[in-house]
């Protein structure tokens, strides 16, 4: 496998990773302070749309082992079909509608359209891995490469967004007189233009920069596409019994490391989720931080990729249990 296809092969998984980095950091943010919706209905939406996700996870994976192959291989046609739905999905949940009424119901929608696809995509990318070659040490360099490139795709989506959003929440005055009521200051200052006009400021640069992700991932496809070719399956069952669904299911949730494990996963990945959803909301309401922001996320991130080697080190001298709790 060369050294090409490996890297065209990462390519095509940033732009998942551009898209989830900047909603994850945002997307809170931008119900609260530009959509105008209720704290309740900004976790409503965040909480229905993951869901959604996971529910895709097994129905994606379901139906994908039972797709036939074609000329461009099993499980590209997926990754392919669902792309322009998940662009679509994506631009329309930046998007500030005319109407306030159905906004929630709007942001729902298109929050769990992207999720669902997102997993869609990621289902059969993931699993392209093990049709990239026969060779073992060419699989697992070709994950190195997809996780280097996940990595830096996750840093690359939170600058990008925070970089162009970042004038929709500057601050316009450089104190705030404690004496007057601020709680609905766009209604009571009319010399501050109210976000949540599709035709204000911080409304167009948050559609401006759903339209630079959005032509990331054009990219993404296309390299991946032009550069990899899927293999079919040597080492494929040959056998007419087929364990069904919910049997294979049934099997794996009765094997107790991996319970334990996507237990903990679960839990750490949440306590991740909840740390970027209100980080940016914390700087710009709690600490007032609004006009530097973008610079503390990328900061973070940026720490995180350059600590990756080090943490390699740690796991290789401490093993990999040790090393998660001593972390932890």
């Amino acid at each position: 496998l060369s050294m090409c296809s490996k890297l065209c092969y990462a390519i095509g998984g940033a732009p998942n990773q551009v898209a989830g980095s900047a909603a994850s950091f945002f997307l809170q943010i931008y119900l609260l302070d530009i959509a105008h919706i209720t704290p309740f209905h900004a976790s409503l939406v965040l909480f229905i749309g993951k869901a959604s996700g996971a529910v895709t996870d097994p129905v994606a994976g379901f139906f994908i082992s039972k797709s036939r192959w074609t000329k461009i291989g099993r499980l590209m046609p997926w990754v392919l079909a669902c792309t322009p739905f998940t662009i679509v999905s994506y631009f329309f949940m930046w998007y500030l509608p005319p109407f306030v009424s159905g906004r929630v119901a709007w942001y729902l929608t298109f929050h769990c359209l992207f999720q669902a696809l997102t997993t869609l995509f990621q289902v059969p990318y993931s699993a392209l891995t093990m049709f990239l070659s026969t060779d073992q040490k060419d699989r697992d360099s070709a994950t190195a490469y997809r996780m280097t490139m996940e990595v830096l795709g996750t840093l690359i989506g939170a600058a990008l967004q925070g970089q162009i959003v970042a004038s929709a929440h500057v601050s316009p005055h450089c104190t705030v007189n404690p004496s007057v009521n601020t709680t609905d200051s766009w209604h009571a200052t009319p010399s501050i233009p109210d976000p949540s006009d599709p035709l204000s400021h911080q409304a167009k640069v948050y559609m401006i920069a759903a339209g630079v992700i959005a032509g990331v991932y054009l990219l993404g496809i296309v390299v991946l596409f032009l550069g990899v070719k899927e293999r079919d399956d040597p080492y494929a069952l040959n056998s007419d019994r087929a364990i069904p669904f919910c049997k294979g299911l049934a099997l794996t949730m009765k094997h107790g490391p991996y319970v334990k494990l996507t237990a903990s996963f679960l839990l750490i990945s949440t306590a991740v989720q909840l740390e970027q959803g209100n980080f940016v909301l914390f700087c710009t309401h709690a600490a007032g931080l609004r006009n530097h922001f973008q610079y503390l996320v990328v900061t973070i991130l940026v720490s995180a990729a350059v600590s990756v080697p080090f943490w390699q080190k740690f796991l290789q001298r401490f093993g990999k249990k040790c090393a998660a709790c001593g972390i932890s």
